[in-house]
């Protein structure tokens, strides 16, 4: 990796561990900054001018390298460990060794920016701030903050907790949350029909109320599940156990962890129940409103047209809300971490986080298939569970 640099030495050799930013350097594009950084020492004197990129353009996957002219290459590390991987423990907490020696270089990378953009640690959220000052995020989360606030509409989500951990994680969150819910109705009536064909207008009714159960759905769906930079206080030391496991627990399973945090597999799974448990109160609440809404029109219908070839019963709401918040339990909630934590993550950022146009079309294209892909689910789900049945089967 090619760095813009100017070196004077001394004396004849340098640590590269004494290189705070180098880790989260890239080449390309302009320059966000420019950080004149001067270390001295008793005896070696390193000055040192460096070019510092925009947060879109730093590793979004967060395993920065450095190669050094001597050949060493320092990792930044995704964590430090593997997942349940020895002391140091899961969560985000300090361990010996060197989660605590990240930490406190954490710290120092994020107060050096701060100072040479001529901003202070006050002028961060206090959420924020309280972070960087324990050393939990890395030098190019606070990049990325600077970086978002010049957008007015960022600026004003940034004062809500939950966009701005997942602004923080992702700064494609907000496109993804508009793709999820300006493809919903499309995707989903077409699956209806797919599923439907020529009882799709027999079952309207049945179609509408799933339609508008997806709606409702489909911004929990991406916002629940995302990975997150997590911002969270400390829990009080009057919590219950198992509200201080939950606490530790990732919002995505699937996450890369940060600043030399560490996730342990139980930690994973415990965030898998707590956001099936999230939609499933999601999915029975908005099934609730959907089928309501439904039983609404099937009434309305009778009374304007009295035939018996327009007679439809009424969809059953409480049977209906409670499978679709099963459905969304399981189901949708594996199938969005799985999205947002796997493919996107994992896989498509890595190798296309230079490419923003490239992987927001292909994010789009995984979202839309993973959301035609659950209506199909549903619809056999509800009729494997016999809350719904093809006109076909009725008449016989």
């Amino acid at each position: 990796m090619a760095i813009a640099a100017a070196m004077s030495f001394s004396a004849t050799s340098v640590n590269p561990s004494t290189l705070p930013l180098n880790r989260y350097l890239r080449t390309p594009p302009p320059p966000y900054a420019t950080l004149f950084l001067t270390t001295v020492t008793a005896t070696p004197r390193l000055s040192l001018t460096t070019a510092l990129h925009t947060p879109s353009i730093v590793n979004r996957h967060f395993c920065p390298a450095v190669t050094f002219a001597g050949g060493d290459c320092i990792d930044g590390g995704c964590g430090g460990k593997s997942d349940g991987g020895g002391g140091g423990g899961g969560g985000g907490g300090e361990g010996d060794g060197w989660e605590s020696s990240g930490g406190k270089r954490n710290k120092e990378e994020a107060l050096i920016l701060l100072t040479q953009i001529g901003r202070s640690l006050d002028s961060l959220p206090k959420d924020l701030a309280t972070a960087v000052e324990s050393g939990r995020i890395p030098v190019d989360i606070v990049l990325r903050y600077v970086d978002l606030e010049k957008s007015p509409v960022f600026r004003w989500l940034l004062q809500f907790g939950g966009f701005k951990e997942r602004l923080l994680a992702d700064d494609l969150f907000l496109a993804k949350l508009a793709m999820e819910c300006g493809v919903g109705i499309f995707t989903k009536t077409a699956a209806e029909y797919e599923r439907r064909r020529e009882n799709f207008f027999k079952e309207l009714e049945i179609v509408f109320a799933d339609v508008v159960m997806a709606i409702i759905a489909d911004f929990m769906l991406v916002y629940l599940p995302a990975p997150t930079v997590s911002l969270r206080p400390a829990l009080a030391i009057s919590a219950g156990p198992i509200a201080k496991f939950f606490h530790g627990c990732p919002d995505n399973a699937f996450q890369v962890p940060l600043g030399g945090a560490s996730y342990l597999l139980v930690q994973r799974l415990g965030a898998i129940v707590r956001n099936g448990a999230k939609l499933f109160v999601v999915g029975t609440t908005s099934s609730l409103v959907g089928t309501a809404i439904t039983n609404i029109v099937i009434n309305a219908r009778k009374a304007v047209d009295t035939s018996p070839e327009t007679e439809v019963e009424n969809v059953p709401i409480l049977s209906t809300s409670i499978a679709y918040g099963v459905y969304m339990a399981v189901s949708s909630n594996l199938r969005y971490q799985i999205v947002a934590g796997v493919v996107e993550q994992r896989m498509l950022e890595p190798l296309l986080h230079n490419h923003k146009l490239v992987l927001s079309a292909l994010c789009f294209a995984v979202r839309t298939g993973n959301t035609f892909l659950g209506s199909l689910l549903w619809v056999d789900y509800a009729r494997w569970i016999g809350i719904q049945k093809a006109s076909d089967e009725e008449n016989d």
